[in-house]
């Protein structure tokens, strides 16, 4: 269903507004009660399916039932070349691009991606509700998969993780998240309004010294992954290819969910 929006600004101004959920959400200070858990419900549920795939496999599934688990699941880029070789041929990469971002190679592995899932998957999932945040966790994922074949074949390489969409959520934050909240009054009560952070264009955001440093940081230190095991004489198991594909993904992706205010005409 779609949410109702409504101009904070005089009309003819450029247009900044918000939606009804979001202007609940920045008035529930007001006398508003704060709910338990903080977390979006999107967050929490992505959270929680990860958690329960990991606690599966940790405590339910025998070595053999893992290993059917991942090698169905889990995305293998070398099925697109030669299928012949595994079962199910390439019929597995209809689904695997996305429902490897649910298996991780350990405790640790899963932990720190949902970390990082909290932080970045917050912002979006309250700016933007859940349908599109689970869409852009999962064109993320699948972008990251992409990037990771096209970076590794003809090898045969496996990839598990939530990188990839997480890099996506992030991608998708950095879009809004270093703007400065606008404050406008209500054109009807005059009552100052908060209204939340514009979205950036890409040149803004090259603008925007903390958002310019923040991206290049990040893809510099993931570019760099490459040539860490020359530097310290040894491999090291960090997918910087679907951290890249998801991540750009995300940034160019994010405008499409942008909501468009709409003017009442009389």
């Amino acid at each position: 269903m779609d949410k109702s929006v409504k101009w904070a600004t005089k009309p003819g101004n450029p247009g900044v507004f918000m939606s009804e959920d979001q202007n609940r959400q920045q008035n529930q200070g007001q006398g508003g009660r704060e709910p338990a858990i903080l977390l979006p419900g999107v967050v929490l549920g992505l959270l929680g399916a990860m958690l329960a795939v990991h606690l599966a496999r940790a405590f339910v599934l025998n070595e053999s039932g893992d290993q059917m688990l991942l090698y169905w699941f889990g995305f293998i880029p070398l099925r697109a070349l030669q299928p012949e070789q595994f079962y199910g041929g390439w019929i597995p990469l209809l689904w695997t691009p996305v429902t490897h971002a649910f298996l991780h190679a350990g405790w640790e592995h899963l932990l720190i991606n949902c970390a990082w899932l909290a932080i970045f998957g917050t912002p979006v999932a309250r700016r933007y509700g859940a349908i599109p945040t689970l869409i852009l966790f999962g064109a993320s994922a699948v972008a990251g998969a992409v990037f990771f074949a096209a970076t590794t074949l003809p090898a045969f390489q496996f990839l598990v993780g939530a990188s990839g969409g997480i890099a996506g959520l992030t991608g998708a934050a950095c879009r809004f998240i270093f703007e400065p909240v606008l404050v406008a009054r209500d054109p009807e009560t005059g009552e100052a309004r908060v209204l939340g952070r514009r979205m950036a264009r890409l040149a803004d955001l090259a603008r925007n010294q903390r958002a310019a440093f923040f991206i290049a940081i990040w893809l510099i230190l993931n570019a760099a992954v490459p040539f860490l095991p020359s530097l310290i004489g040894q491999s090291i198991g960090i997918a910087w290819q679907a951290h890249l594909g998801g991540f750009l993904a995300g940034l160019f992706l994010t405008p499409l969910f942008e909501r468009r205010p709409k003017e009442n005409v009389s």
